[in-house]
Parts: structure tokens; C-alpha cells; sequence
């Protein structure tokens, strides 16, 4: 026999847990199918700062306790230039921009979906969907239908999948260059972004006592060059000032590339998140995409139930694709600049010159501080 639920929602990490947290308060069943163990999910450190919008968002469902325990208003991290600090005031620049690292909200966001009787099963291996008109998920020896289904699983998992053939289009554009992603066990010192010669450098907060170390490498870079003393000299060199080593827990590399799944619905199918999108991880907009696709699809789904009105699930793919490109764009214009204006051989010394003198005129307006504050903290 099968199970039926009003919305299927595969995935639980923040598009997913905060979909389904809105859904549960405004009277929709749903149920949120998530592949890995909870102990897994939850240890995930990626993008660690909700912007304004987001934040504003959460609020105004009435989910303002995901935003507590380790978060901080206080944007903190500058911006190097070939080992001289720039002059950044951004004290009034944050807004309601909150850092709190995703592994602590999407911790926050189980507790309470969970709390207020959410049906979140975890360790849901093998998961399968079919029928997209009337949709049927299937895992290991389970049948669930629905009226809905969200795609929340990322850009690997298997919402996407299940698009027929023909009906997406993918746009992409693959940098000549990729990030060692490093977590390493030290308190943020110096915290920010470096512009060298070498190569761009980041050390943003992971918490008190954990950092996310960022060094821009070659596509076809191999860990094995990068021990740990390599690491740490690097970032010295980078930032042009000490940095105190420590233990490295985990590396890995990371090839920078925007990417647009169009169209974003088939069917009863939706894709959220990084099943439809993914951008560099320089703009840390992740979350922010993320979240608005889970609260226009909230806003189609409680139309379509309380209303009968398919008008705003209908315009789902259309209404957040104009958003994403918006976010692309800004994407492309920050990675460029930021890494063009240091290793001249990836782009070539003109524009180096180009995006430092970019560089030179944001800095010295007023609206700097608003443009990379929002940022700066929360490099995913």
C-alpha cells in the first residue's frame, strides 16, 4: 500500500528543511526524505551567513529560533591586496545579515521540524521517482505518492533525474580555475580575503575554534601537493602577515562554475536550490538562492491548497530563473574580479590592471562597504 502526502520533499538540507518547516506551519503534509544519516547531515559546513533577505524571511514564518545559537550580527573580515589590508569600515554596512554556518542551521531547522511533529526520514538510500503528472517515490521497500514533489538533493542527487529527456537545458561556464577547500581547527586570524600574485586566499569562521581556508589553485591541481606545511605557507604568503597552523581536518578541491538547470518544473516536479543552480562559491549566494526558491514554491503550494489557484506554481520555473540569473550575474562579476586582479596567468596582465582599478573604485565609494559586507563572511 502507499503512503500519501500532499508534498514529497527529497533532501534535507536547507532548502528542503526550510521548505518543509513552512509547509507544516500553515497546515500542508509533507514528508522529507534524506538519503544520509542525520549525524551526517548536520556535520555538512558550507555557506555560513544568511543576508537580510533571508533572515527577513525566517521571521516572518514565525521561525526566527533557526536563527539561534552560534550566529553573530556582526560581519567581521577584510579584504588584502597584496599583503596591505584595505580600508573597509563595514559596522553599518550588515544590515540583518546574520553568520551562522549551515551546519548549525540546518541542525536548528530539524529540531524544530521535528519538534512540531515533521515527518523527516532519514537514511532514505535508493530513492527513486516516477509518474511526474502523479508523482510516486519509491525507497528500498517503500511507495510514497503526492501531489508535489521538491527536488531539494543537490546537484548530484536524483530530482534531476527524473526530467525527461530533452526537457532541460543546462547553462554553464567553467572558470580556469579551482579552490582547495581546507577546514581546519583554528580560530580565523587574519579573517577575509587575500588578492596576490599567488593566487586568491580566504580564511573565513567556522565557529570559535574552526576556520574555512580557501587558495586558489590549478584545475589540475592533485591534493597530494598540498601537505598541510604547504598549506599554512601559503596562506602566510597570501595574507602577507603570520598564520598560526593548526590541525587540518579535511581538504578537498573545487572547480568553480556557474550553472542553470531551465526549466526548474516539470510535471509536479520542482527542482530547489542546487538541483537547479549552483554559483561560485566567491558570491556566497548558495543559501540565499536557496531559500528563495523554497519560499516561492511554499507560497504556490499554500495558494494551490487553500485557494485552488495554480497561478504561482505555474509560474514557479519563470518567476525564480529571472531571480537566479539576476544572482548569476553578480556571481560572474565578483569571482572575475576578485581573481583577475591577482595571478596575472590565468587572465592575462590587462585584466589584472582592469579589476584592480575596478577594485580601486569600489572601495573608495559609499556603497563598498554594503556591496562586500554581505559577502565577505560568508564565502561558502
Amino acid at each position: 500500500m502507499a503512503e500519501h502526502t500532499t508534498v514529497i520533499v527529497i533532501g534535507a538540507g536547507v532548502a528542503g528543511l526550510t521548505l518543509g518547516n513552512i509547509l507544516l506551519r500553515n497546515g500542508i503534509d509533507c514528508v522529507v526524505l534524506e538519503k544520509y544519516p542525520r549525524e551526517h547531515v548536520e556535520q555538512r559546513q558550507r555557506a555560513g551567513t544568511l543576508d537580510s533577505r533571508g533572515v527577513r524571511m525566517f521571521r516572518e514564518q514565525g521561525l526566527e529560533e533557526v536563527l539561534a545559537h552560534d550566529a553573530s550580527t556582526e560581519v567581521e573580515g577584510g579584504f588584502f591586496l597584496d599583503g596591505e589590508e584595505l580600508p573597509i569600515d563595514f559596522a553599518d554596512d550588515a544590515g540583518d545579515s546574520l553568520f551562522l554556518p549551515q551546519q548549525v542551521l540546518v541542525r536548528n531547522l530539524t529540531d524544530v521540524f521535528l519538534r512540531a511533529g515533521g515527518d523527516l526520514r532519514f537514511e532514505a538510500d535508493g530513492i527513486t521517482l516516477g509518474n511526474l503528472e502523479h508523482p510516486v517515490v519509491r525507497y528500498g521497500d517503500r511507495v510514497l505518492t503526492a501531489d508535489f514533489v521538491a527536488g531539494c538533493d543537490g546537484d548530484r542527487g536524483v530530482s534531476r533525474t527524473a526530467f525527461p529527456a530533452g526537457v532541460l537545458t543546462r547553462y554553464s561556464r567553467e572558470y580556469g580555475y579551482a579552490w582547495l577547500s581546507v577546514l581546519a581547527e583554528v580560530p580565523t586570524n587574519p579573517s577575509g580575503m587575500a588578492i596576490h600574485a599567488r593566487g586568491l586566499a580566504g580564511m573565513i569562521p567556522r565557529g570559535a575554534h574552526a576556520s574555512r581556508l580557501y587558495l586558489q589553485c590549478a584545475l589540475d591541481d592533485d591534493l597530494a601537493r598540498w601537505p598541510d606545511e604547504r598549506v599554512w605557507s601559503e596562506l602566510e604568503a597570501r595574507f602577507g602577515r603570520p598564520v598560526a597552523p593548526g590541525r587540518i581536518a579535511d581538504k578537498r578541491l573545487v572547480p568553480l562554475r556557474n550553472v542553470v538547470h531551465s526549466p526548474m518544473q516539470h510535471g509536479r516536479l520542482h527542482l530547489l536550490g542546487d538541483a537547479a543552480h549552483i554559483v561560485p562559491p566567491m558570491s556566497a549566494k548558495g543559501i540565499h538562492l536557496a531559500l528563495f526558491d523554497a519560499e516561492v514554491f511554499a507560497r504556490g503550494i499554500l495558494r494551490q491548497v487553500k485557494e485552488d489557484d495554480p497561478s504561482v506554481l505555474e509560474s514557479y520555473s519563470e518567476t525564480c530563473l529571472s531571480h537566479v540569473w539576476n544572482y548569476q550575474a553578480f556571481a560572474a562579476w565578483i569571482t572575475d574580479l576578485m581573481h583577475d586582479a591577482g595571478d596575472a596567468s590565468y587572465a592575462g596582465e590587462f585584466r589584472k590592471r582592469v579589476a584592480r582599478a575596478e577594485l580601486e573604485r569600489q572601495f573608495t565609494s559609499p556603497a563598498a562597504g554594503r556591496l562586500f559586507a554581505e559577502f565577505t563572511a560568508g564565502v561558502a
